[in-house]
């Protein structure tokens, strides 16, 4: 989610579970909660909900030069990378049609 909305206290990066939603996130809620019970739903609220996950911890198989697996999305491996394109492509693909 975006880094825009409100204060509220992070622990280690980590959200508290008493913390408000942030705008982006209350955006988000609403939205799902928007789409009928269908197939469909289903697959997108499990796709996200695995999205969320790989985005939290991405845990990559490659390597960092120490021979630890990569655990942050922040350290631009291929993995990473080869995520952020294809969000960058759906993303894309949505704003065109």
């Amino acid at each position: 989610m975006g880094s825009e909305g409100g204060g509220g206290s992070r622990e280690g990066g980590r959200v508290r579970p008493d913390e408000p939603l942030r705008p982006d996130e209350l955006r988000l809620v609403a939205a799902l909660r928007a789409i009928p019970e269908s197939p469909l739903r289903e697959r997108l609220s499990a796709f996200l909900a695995e999205l969320a996950d790989f985005v939290a911890a991405p845990s990559c198989a490659e390597m960092q030069a120490d021979g630890a697996p990569c655990t942050s999305a922040q350290a631009a491996c291929d993995e990473c990378r080869k995520m952020t394109d294809l969000l960058d492509g759906l993303r894309s693909r949505l704003q065109e049609g």
